[in-house]
């Protein structure tokens, strides 16, 4: 089962609809009413023992008497009848089903899935409004209308957001390549339908309505593998706990905190919208606008009060207003009056006439000061609606820069306005009734570049002598967990030296079983000292304030023992106090102090999270306060959380922090990420406070539950994370040691530097063409890959200057249905004769062999004469093709 059975759902040559009726409303009666209606060009074969014919097509008893076996079958009966129709169905050949308006208790699904997995027939739905191809004229749904043809594919797990949209969509134009109702998407999944739509020539954009995701890892690889070439849009229901419960009920999955879910969204590359209103916008943003290539917007309007509310709003939006020059000004000074506002928003005053509106857009236009302008007007006796629209249209129309430059219009009003927002639609130009609305449009599309560019990043290589003691940390693990429960709770003594094995700064910690010995120890470690309770009862010292501070001498320490005694005697009698934990007070005052956290979400596995919130206690409150990033992370990603932390206002960074460095404050981040990623066994972290004093970053406080990571329980990230258990040490022929590793993202510097250093002969041999230095967005795509579905082996050494240099590279692409694995080699042209080749092929073969992948294939020139030879030797069936002048290398790795 993979994408090859999806086009029966997309492109079916044969139709059958089972439990096909005459009665109006019945689901029968009208999915047979819409395939007709959409003209669907093959055979559509009606299934009831009730009737002779369904809207004038003969009708046949029972699925075995069809006379040929349909491609895609459409099931309108009751659940009670699903077994005996799917067992029809597989008996007849038919091998993919869609399951229209049946609602079902989850064991009864569970079923039926099952069942039809056992089959080999793939289900959409249950609980589907259908599916809708307005290119192959497929209306195989409940919806009321149809879709006109267009460039965007929506998938959505909600049926009445599907039939709102869709009723929208229409009274706007706007056309789709697919619409696809989910249900509760318990066989075929987002990951799958992004992955089809990735290949589909028709789609340039994706819409999602996402009620839960079940399969977090093949969701998130899908969406960052098509968010490389479309533009992928999500609104995710479930903003509240409530909601969150409310959606995962409806689509029988898990739910999760809406933070995570955002994190992972933008992780992704895609754009998130947070309600039907702003779906709309963004709805229309996709079908008419342009690749954005920056963030400067003009606004063009014929009042000023409008276009201050635009720059209010593109300001709160986090937005940027384009800069008007010298010369840009002198041409708006020739075709505007003299009061017009000589600035940025042009307010060409309220008698503005088609012209002038024509005049100062071209001019706007023809400028490279600005990327999109937004076109406001308001409703005025001295100003005419329909003829200024007009003008604007035959402006952009002729204009050479119409590909280049985003354009959005706001006409204000209701009645005067309807027939310029008219014009505009059929002109395809997006349109919105308000400033606001406008701006978020424009904001959709900033906020989308932005999330790829961070894709794109470039992370900051660390230290090469950074080497984490993982080996140490992992036997510490196993000899901390309890042998019966295999799981720990280790404070802050027992957690140092699992956090200093990854270079984690603490402070001098010492325990204490009594009082007594709790008196001793301070004289050791020296005043002021902090105190805290020790207790297997109690999770949250705050709950008998068993936390002391600032204590600066014996006797302030006596006291405070002998009250944290009676306190928790008092509020929690039957709670077990085993001692006190002690450490040298450090002065918080001048530094930040940040809570670090390791978490588990139900969908997307570990996160970590930041905050300062130090009391919040569930898990709710906990990320309702902090700013959440799917691990792995790297010194860019780690950056791109903190500056979100600030920006939202959860991070604060006072005035009187000394020297607040942020690299420091990414490095932690970045080897807690390492830590997470070696030792699967860290269930949760919390670390609070984090004292952050210019780049002295110092734990002052740390919990870590431990359990033994059991499969489908937690540890599972829902990003695959860098295999390091693939690196090796291998030898060439000239008895030099070097390095094959998985390529990272860190690498791209050296990547660039190992290109531009082959040989003009190499390069044409690799790329088939004589092509010069690739941009960063090219080596980006080629270091930051998804070990999920691509992998790329280098070989590296140390240089004179004892940093790692690249020397030769194997890269394989993989089919989503980790069928075919397309790879491709090169190796420094000064390094060729080595064995290199042979190791790096080799490497990636026994890889493929691992992943389960069936078959490793090739393309060299036929000039490439040494490739050829070598890839013989491996067992690769050779093919020449002498009219393409290629050589075709094909391994069959598994039977």
């Amino acid at each position: 089962m993979g994408l090859q059975t999806l086009k029966h759902f997309f492109n079916p040559k044969t139709i059958a609809v089972i439990g096909a009726s005459v009665q109006p409303h019945r689901a029968g009666y009208l999915v047979m009413n819409n395939l007709l209606a959409e003209g669907f060009n093959g055979p559509i074969m009606p299934v009831t023992p009730k009737y002779r014919s369904v809207h004038g097509v003969l009708a046949y008893k029972t699925i075995a008497d069809l006379p040929i076996t349909p491609e895609l079958a459409v099931i309108c009966t009751n659940e009670f009848r699903l077994v005996e129709i799917l067992q029809a169905l597989a008996d007849k050949g038919c091998r993919s089903a869609i399951i229209v308006a049946t609602e079902s208790d989850e064991s009864t699904s569970l079923e039926i899935y099952a069942l039809a997995k056992k089959l080999s027939i793939r289900l959409l739905g249950m609980s589907s409004l259908g599916l809708i191809n307005p290119y192959t004229q497929v209306n195989a749904s409940l919806a009321h209308c149809s879709a006109l043809k267009g460039n965007i594919a929506f998938v959505s797990q909600s049926a009445a957001v599907c039939t709102t949209v869709l009723d929208w969509a229409n009274s706007k134009q706007i056309g789709f390549s697919a619409f696809i109702s989910l249900g509760s998407a318990q066989d075929i999944s987002f990951a799958e339908l992004l992955d089809y739509l990735a290949r589909d020539s028709k789609t340039q954009s994706i819409l999602l309505y996402v009620d839960s995701i079940k399969d977090a890892r093949k969701f998130l690889s899908a969406a960052r593998a098509i968010s490389q070439h479309k533009s992928v849009l999500v609104i995710k229901s479930g903003n509240s706990l409530l909601g969150a419960k409310a959606a995962a009920l409806h689509s029988k999955g898990q739910f999760g905190h809406d933070s995570v879910y955002d994190a992972a969204i933008k992780r992704a590359g895609m754009l998130r919208v947070h309600d039907l209103h702003e779906l709309f916008a963004a709805v229309e943003t996709l079908a008419y606008s342009n690749y954005l290539h920056g963030e400067r917007l003009a606004i063009l309007s014929n009042g000023g009060g409008l276009g201050i509310l635009a720059v209010d709003n593109l300001v709160s939006e986090g937005g940027r207003l384009a800069e008007l020059d010298a010369p840009l000004l002198e041409k708006l000074d020739s075709c505007l009056p003299k009061n017009w506002s000589r600035n940025n928003p042009i307010d060409m005053i309220g008698d503005a006439d088609p012209k002038r509106y024509a005049n100062a857009l071209k001019h706007l236009m023809d400028s490279d000061q600005v990327d999109a302008i937004l076109i406001m007007h308001s409703p005025s006796a001295l100003s005419d609606s329909k003829n200024s629209a007009q003008a604007i249209i035959d402006v952009i129309q002729k204009h050479p820069k119409r590909r280049q430059i985003n354009i959005l219009t706001n006409w204000t009003g209701e009645d005067a306005a309807q027939p310029a927002r008219q014009l505009f639609t059929k002109a395809k130009i997006p349109t919105f009734r308000t400033p606001k609305g406008a701006v978020t449009a424009f904001m959709h599309l900033v906020q989308y570049r932005r999330n790829k560019k961070l894709l794109l990043e470039t992370p900051t290589t660390l230290p090469e002598d950074l080497v984490y003691d993982n080996s140490f940390a992992n036997e510490y693990i196993q000899q901390a967990v309890h042998p019966e429960t295999l799981t720990a709770k280790l404070d802050t003594y027992l957690a140092t030296p699992l956090l200093g094995a990854y270079h984690l700064n603490t402070i001098n910690t010492e325990v204490a079983i009594n009082e007594e010995q709790a008196l001793e120890r301070g004289k050791e470690i020296g005043f002021p000292l902090a105190v805290k309770i020790n207790s297997p009862d109690i999770e949250y010292k705050s709950q008998v304030h068993g936390v002391m501070l600032n204590i600066n001498n014996q006797q302030e320490l006596f006291l405070g023992l002998s009250a944290i005694n009676k306190r928790v005697k008092s509020l929690l009698p039957d709670a077990r106090l085993t001692g006190f934990t002690l450490q040298k007070m450090v002065a918080s005052g001048i530094g930040l102090e940040l809570r670090v956290m390791i978490k588990q979400d139900p969908t997307f596995g570990p996160i970590i999270a930041v905050s300062q919130e130090s009391d919040a206690r569930d898990l709710q409150t906990t990320l309702d306060n902090a700013v959440v990033a799917l691990p792995p992370l790297n010194m860019a990603l780690a950056r791109y959380l903190m500056i979100q932390g600030i920006k939202d206002k959860k991070i604060k960074i006072k005035r009187a922090a000394k020297d607040f460095d942020m690299d420091a404050v990414c490095l932690l981040l970045t080897r807690i990420s390492q830590m997470l990623l070696d030792n699967p066994e860290i269930k949760d972290l919390d670390l609070n406070p984090v004292l952050v004093v210019g780049d002295q970053v110092t734990i002052l406080d740390s919990q870590i539950h431990l359990a033994l990571a059991t499969e489908g329980y937690f540890g599972q990230l829902a990003i695959s994370p860098y295999p390091k258990q693939l690196e090796e040490d291998v030898l060439l022929r000239n008895g030099q040691t070097v390095l094959v590793r998985p390529i990272t993202a860190e690498d791209e510097a050296r990547h660039q530097l190992f290109d531009d250093a082959l040989t003009e002969e190499d390069r044409y041999k690799r790329y088939f063409s004589q092509r010069g230095k690739m941009s960063h967005e090219e080596m980006a795509m080629l270091t930051q890959i998804d070990y999920e579905r691509e992998m790329a082996f280098i070989a590296v050494r140390m240089d004179e200057n004892n940093e790692q240099e690249t020397l030769a590279v194997v890269r394989a692409s993989i089919d989503p249905d980790n069928i075919d694995a397309e790879f491709a080699m090169i190796v420094r042209s000064d390094l060729q004769g080595l064995g290199l080749g042979k190791i790096l092929l080799d490497k990636l073969i026994r890889y493929q062999k691992t992943k389960g992948t069936l078959y490793l294939t090739g393309m060299t020139m036929i000039s490439n004469v040494g490739m050829a030879t070598l890839a013989k030797k491996l067992g690769f069936e050779i093919e020449r093709d002498m009219e393409e002048g290629v050589i075709n290398m094909t391994l069959k790795l598994k039977a």
